[in-house]
């Protein structure tokens, strides 16, 4: 029973399949629906039908008001000169930068304390320090990656940086 009952379920399906292929030509049904075995005169004349059409709904447009007010946004005054950072406490010792700032722009950054206590901080900070110091160059700001083996002296560094270029009057 369970076998005739599947095979009914199937022949089912089928129908319906071709029922579509056959039933969106006669409705006036795009082409993109239809078939692709309808012909090409059958599918132009659909296309034809379907551009007569009118919509059965009409939607209306709301005019969205926004909400946002609109807020003045006092400009940071930058100071030029050479501005100290926080030392930052790192797991492996601290970490201090210096930043040079002549006329809003950054023109110099230096990390004069930083972890040198072992052997494997020495070579890591002498390649994380200088990439640090060059990515803070070229970004022109606190928006930086940290560099990874460095992440303590990444963090650091970072903390660091956000002192200094407070005190600058600079982002």
């Amino acid at each position: 029973m369970k076998r005739n009952s599947a095979l009914i379920k199937g022949g089912t399906i089928c129908s319906l399949g071709t029922l579509v292929s056959i039933i969106p030509s006669t409705l006036g049904l795009s082409a993109a629906v239809a078939s692709p075995s309808i012909s090409p005169t059958m599918q132009a004349k659909t296309v034809a039908f379907v551009a007569t059409t009118k919509p059965v709904s009409k939607k209306k447009t709301v005019k969205k008001k926004s909400l946002a007010k609109k807020v003045k946004v006092k400009k940071a005054t930058t100071k030029s000169g050479t501005f100290v950072g926080q030392a930052a406490q790192t797991q492996f010792g601290p970490v201090q930068v210096d930043v040079t700032v002549s006329a809003g722009r950054i023109t110099k950054v230096t990390t004069p304390i930083y972890p040198t206590g072992t052997y494997r901080d020495q070579a890591i900070n002498s390649q994380a320090i200088p990439m640090l110091e060059q990515e803070v160059m070229q970004v022109q700001s606190s928006a930086i990656q940290g560099i990874g083996g460095a992440s303590y002296t990444s963090q650091g560094f970072y903390t660091s940086l956000l002192s200094a270029l407070a005190k600058a009057g600079h982002k």
